[in-house]
C-alpha cells in the first residue's frame, strides 16, 4: 500500500485537539494497516519522527430509520506520539 492509501484523514474531536499539545495526533487509518506501515507513512508523508503508534479498531454503530436498522461501517484509528525533538504536524494552514 502507498502511504497516501494508508492515512485516510485526521481525526477532529475536542479530546485530539487537547491531545496535540502533547504532540498526540489521531488519524483514521487503513483497517489492513499496521503500527509500522503507519509509522512509515506518517514519516514519509510529514517529515517527522514518530516515537509511538497505538491501534485501535471502532465497531460500527447500530443506526435506525424508522423500521430499517443497520450499521456504520467500521474504522481503524492510529494514535500518533511524535519525539520531543521532533516539529509538529500541522493539520490547519493558515
Amino acid at each position: 500500500m502507498e502511504s497516501y492509501d494508508v492515512i485516510k484523514r485526521p481525526i477532529i474531536t475536542e479530546a485530539s485537539m487537547l491531545a496535540m499539545d502533547e504532540k498526540k495526533y489521531t488519524f483514521e487509518v487503513d483497517v489492513r494497516a499496521n503500527k509500522t506501515l503507519v509509522k512509515q507513512s506518517i514519516e514519509s508523508l510529514f517529515g517527522v519522527d514518530v516515537k509511538n503508534v497505538n491501534i485501535m479498531n471502532v465497531r460500527g454503530k447500530l443506526k435506525r430509520m424508522g423500521k430499517y436498522k443497520g450499521y456504520t461501517k467500521k474504522r481503524r484509528k492510529a494514535i500518533i506520539t511524535l519525539t520531543e525533538a521532533s516539529k509538529s504536524i500541522e493539520l490547519f494552514e493558515n
